[in-house]
């Protein structure tokens, strides 16, 4: 506001005295806005323009046992300045992950003569160089490291690239206006599979058919020395295979059961949306002990990883069998259909994550509905999925107190996915199971609206099976999805998903009342929950305390997660210590298990000795609640959607 001097000389003093202030700040605001200008990146930005001709990329990825990928490019190019940019904002990884750390030895040169390159001052990801005026095309020359220690990408039997980790591309172009010509060497006598079509191979090189860079990074490449293709639509209008490498020949083997579930999975999804969004659909699946698991959307394919005994112990890992399903219907939400700000012209753009709780929360749920539909999950292997999701959102999900559904969908770019101390509390991502348990709420209230007429089968039809055959991304917004939920049953469906998304302590338990089922707490495991528990790495191998004392395990006897004001936590159980005993005895499940349950017909605390930076304490746990393991059970009296929502559609 200005300063209005009085008659009073002090108060003119004051005032000159406020005013050169005032203009000091001014000036130094000024200052500091054309510092922050002259600090930007000096990449140019995207146009939508045809590049000046095709790039070739070649990648030898023949390496299995140091795990280098040698690259080769050859860019047409016009005299001047260029600038090439190695992809950064990685899709379906909703975050700035691409690995630039891992590209070494960079070398790029025109008419046989060295150029020099300089990496952009402000972004890491941003070469720039001067090409001479005689020089045409430039050839790059560098490696992708892959990691050595876990997550492996590369091993000796097997292999996952991305081609977004080893390509540099020119800046100033939509991604989708840039043609690549790609090729790669494999490890002898190993197979592939990708959704790229092949032009020609020779001995151990494949050269695909030129593809635009948009959809070259959609279309990784599995291959390994196990190799099989299973067809899993036979007779359909699209095709659609199983692309499997595997750690031994034993692992690809399916019997003829699992093989009917899965091309089961192919035709409930299809009917469910009504539509297909591909040419043909490849899932890239990887089953290794060896090789990190995966889960990674595309839209003619996807990345899947799980344990080598998919297959082979069939009975014993219902856990994480949702996968597949999980990624297919990515091909609809999230591909094909696709929230406008997660939509970029390129992978150097920034995307924005505000709609995940459609994109993934709506996925999560048709990748549990699915999975059930085609029989991959038996009806109770589903319900007790369902409850093990439930219970969280029923008692270990404390951060909903600060933190909305929505300010979850800020974690990629924020937590980069990496361990967090007391996840109840800080949260991750909970725009997957929170988002998909909001969806189970408004499946069973359009089925209510409708007197079971109508479902959220319906709205997937609407948004996402429009435009059959097309794989033309179309964006969409906030109001794009309430328009479509109000063409299936009119409500007020802005003011229900804000309920959900946009406020603390959302009501996301109840969808389970709405669709006639509950959840109890009992003293035993589900089938489905000991499994859970008990699958090795690369599975998420945890023992689960979170509902009854409050903290959770591994198997190495670390604690990973406390239960924020829960009963270890108010005795002061860290995350990341080592549990050594439990009442004087040397600590295992079982014996945890017998101190809780004996805790519940007694006042002493239970103790807890605890190793953590070098240091041994021991804590007392006043909880006599006994073991509490979530299940769900019908209300009588109430219509029974849940089972309607998973019966196979005919």
């Amino acid at each position: 506001m200005p300063c209005i001097p009085t008659a009073a000389s002090l108060a003119v003093v004051r005032c000159k005295q406020a005013s050169v202030a005032l203009a000091i700040s001014i000036a130094l605001a000024a200052g500091a806005v054309g510092a922050q200008e002259a600090r930007s990146d000096q990449v140019p930005p995207p146009q939508d323009t045809a590049y000046v001709g095709t790039v070739t990329l070649h990648v030898d990825a023949s390496d299995t046992a140091q795990g280098i990928f040698r690259v080769h490019e050859t860019i047409p190019v016009k005299g001047g300045p260029l600038t090439l940019l190695y992809p950064q904002w990685i899709p379906g990884d909703h975050s700035p992950t691409g690995p630039i750390a891992m590209l070494a030895g960079l070398k790029l040169s025109g008419n046989g003569k060295p150029l020099m390159w300089k990496r952009d001052k402000y972004n890491v990801y941003a070469f720039h160089l001067d090409v001479p005026a005689d020089v045409s095309s430039i050839d790059a020359d560098f490696q992708y490291l892959s990691g050595r220690s876990d997550d492996f990408e590369i091993t000796d039997r097997m292999m996952d690239m991305e081609w977004s980790k080893v390509s540099l591309y020119p800046a100033g172009y939509f991604s989708r206006d840039i043609t690549f010509a790609p090729s790669v060497t494999l490890a002898h006598g190993w197979q592939l599979g990708a959704a790229l079509e092949t032009a020609s191979q020779s001995g151990d090189t494949t050269t695909f058919k030129p593809v635009t860079f948009n959809n070259l990074i959609d279309s990784p490449i599995y291959a390994g020395q196990y190799f099989k293709r299973v067809d899993l639509n036979p007779g359909g209008d699209a095709p659609v295979h199983l692309d499997i490498v595997a750690d031994a020949p034993k692992y690809l083997e399916m019997t003829p059961e699992q093989l009917k579930v899965h091309r089961a999975l192919v035709t409930q999804t299809v009917k469910l949306f009504g539509s297909h969004h591909y040419d043909h659909y490849d899932f890239l699946f990887s089953l290794s002990d060896q090789m990190g698991g995966n889960g990674t959307e595309h839209h003619q394919s996807s990345e899947d990883g799980l344990g080598a005994d998919y297959f082979t112990a069939w009975s014993d890992n219902a856990p994480e069998r949702d996968l597949l399903a999980h990624e297919y219907t990515h091909s609809w939400n999230g591909k094909f259909r696709r929230p406008a700000d997660l939509w970029t012209p390129n992978f150097n753009v920034p995307m924005g994550d505000s709609l995940l709780w459609v994109y993934e929360g709506q996925t999560q749920y048709w990748g549990y509905v699915l999975t059930a539909r085609a029989g991959i999950w038996t009806p109770q292997q589903f319900f007790d999925a369902l409850a093990m999701m439930a219970a969280n959102y029923d008692r270990n999900r404390e951060g909903f107190q600060w933190r909305t559904l929505e300010d979850t969908t800020n974690d990629p770019t924020a937590a980069r996915r990496s361990s967090l101390p007391y996840r109840s509390w800080q949260m991750s991502e909970d725009y997957y199971s929170g988002g998909q348990m909001m969806w189970l709420a408004v499946d069973a209230k359009l089925r209510a609206l409708t007197y079971d007429h109508k479902s959220l089968d319906d709205f997937a039809q609407a948004f996402f099976g429009v435009d059959n055959g097309s794989y033309v991304t179309k964006t969409y917004t906030f109001d794009d999805v309430v328009a479509t939920l109000n063409t299936v049953a009119p409500y007020d469906w802005a003011a229900f998903l804000h309920a959900h998304v946009d406020t603390l302590d959302p009501p996301l338990q109840n969808g389970l009342a709405a669709t006639g089922w509950k959840l109890v707490y009992t003293d035993k495991e589900s089938d489905y929950e000991k499994q859970y528990n008990s699958r090795p790495e690369p599975s998420r191998h945890l023992y689960n305390f979170a509902w009854s004392i409050g903290l959770t395990m591994n198997d190495k006897s670390q604690i990973n997660d406390v239960r924020w004001d829960g009963p270890a936590f108010k005795a002061g159980v860290s995350t990341g210590a080592t549990l050594v005993a439990v009442n004087g005895q040397d600590y295992s499940t079982d014996v945890l298990k017998a101190a809780i349950t004996a805790a519940k017909d007694s006042k002493t605390p239970i103790q807890l000795l605890l190793k953590y930076q070098g240091g041994f304490r021991t804590v007392a746990v006043d909880y006599h609640g006994g073991l509490q393991y979530p299940h769900l059970v019908r209300v009588e009296g109430t219509p029974d959607y849940l089972s309607q929502i998973i019966a196979a559609r005919k």
